[in-house]
């Protein structure tokens, strides 16, 4: 998604377009990054953005993920109507709900032909992506979901009424533009003292305010705020979720942590970052390795900065003969110590060599 918004590096290959037709969400523009040819080598992603903008597009151009990208294949999904500079939608056309949004995507699977995706989604993407996964068990291999909420009323419910005002037609109101500001930015609009936030933040309302259709986007925003509580128990498969310490959604998904089972679910903090694909890419990158490595995929890969032997002890091993995720190097006997701290993760930005800041 927002595929203007960064030029691509020269040994980039374009990402092939295409429209996918589903029964109950219309056209979906879909855009493939990476060779589908090669899915058998490769992890094959489905991401989905969250409300306003996310780009993941230009995640995975970022040079902290030039060696996933290398071995992977992205799909990106723009929901209905979010392509850059998309036509309004028809009034006949019923935007359709989260869940019914993650049910339609295997569509896009089957029309692409691939069997397995590891989802990887960011806010009100992350929850239709985890409803695809509760719905297609068989065709997904695990879920990276950051900023993602498992309830229905959470803080920016008090938002709801501003947002029945935002009228369709011309710019977005100041009330909706808040709004999408608090959720993409979260507490750190209030205290933050990152010099870049100001920039930051411009380009988030230059891109809303310019190639993002703006009623489209509000049909997307009440299907958010309409969504019904997250199941996430139901899902048998490997989940991570990312959120960050200054992100607006921080105890919604330490909340969903707290219900998921924890041999399936870790929980990743980063420190001083509220939204984490901008803030902090290569902890977010870090952890999408590792997670694969869980999932056997991407095994022989390393990334700069990561010690092999102190984050994935070689000897230890799962009892069906993976091995574990995200652990530190511990034996097994330390493994099997019921930990509280080891099943909540926080990475500090000191702890993590920076080879690009």
């Amino acid at each position: 998604h927002g595929m203007t918004s960064q030029t691509a590096r020269p040994q980039c290959r374009s990402p092939q377009k295409y429209i996918v037709t589903t029964e109950r969400c219309g056209d979906l523009h879909v855009y493939v990054q990476g060779d589908l040819n090669q899915q058998g080598k490769k992890a094959i992603f489905l991401t989905i953005h969250d409300l306003g903008y996310t780009s993941f597009h230009d995640f995975v151009n970022h040079p902290c993920m030039c060696e996933i990208k290398d071995r992977s294949v992205f799909i990106h999904i723009d929901v209905p109507g979010h392509e850059d500079n998309a036509a309004d939608l028809p009034n006949s056309f019923t935007f359709p709900s989260l869940q019914v949004l993650g049910e339609d995507l295997v569509t896009v699977l089957d029309f692409l032909h691939v069997k397995y995706v590891i989802g990887l989604g960011e806010g009100a993407g992350a929850n239709v992506l985890a409803r695809f996964g509760i719905a297609n068990t068989s065709r997904i291999l695990g879920l990276i979901l950051i900023n993602c909420t498992g309830s229905a009323a959470t803080v920016m419910e008090n938002f709801k009424n501003k947002f029945l005002n935002w009228k369709g037609s011309g710019s977005v109101s100041q009330s909706a533009e808040d709004y999408l500001i608090f959720h993409k930015f979260g507490h750190q609009i209030v205290n933050e003292t990152n010099p870049d936030r100001e920039k930051v933040m411009q380009e988030f309302q230059d891109r809303i305010r310019s190639t993002i259709n703006n009623k489209n986007l509000k049909l997307y925003v009440n299907a958010f705020l309409n969504r019904k509580d997250l199941p996430l128990k139901q899902c048998n498969t490997d989940i991570l979720l990312i959120t960050g310490v200054l992100s607006s959604f921080a105890s919604a998904v330490e909340k969903l942590h707290k219900d998921l089972d924890k041999t399936k679910a870790t929980l990743l903090k980063i420190e001083r970052a509220g939204d984490v694909l901008l803030q902090a890419p290569e902890k977010v990158a870090h952890s999408i390795l590792l997670f694969c490595k869980g999932q056997g995929l991407l095994t022989s890969l390393t990334l700069p900065g990561v010690e092999r032997q102190r984050t994935f002890s070689g000897s230890s091993t799962e009892g069906d003969g993976r091995q574990r995720r995200l652990s530190r190097g511990m034996s097994m006997e330390e493994y099997d110590k019921p930990n509280i701290r080891r099943l909540s993760i926080t990475i500090n930005s000191d702890q993590l060599p920076n080879k690009h800041n």
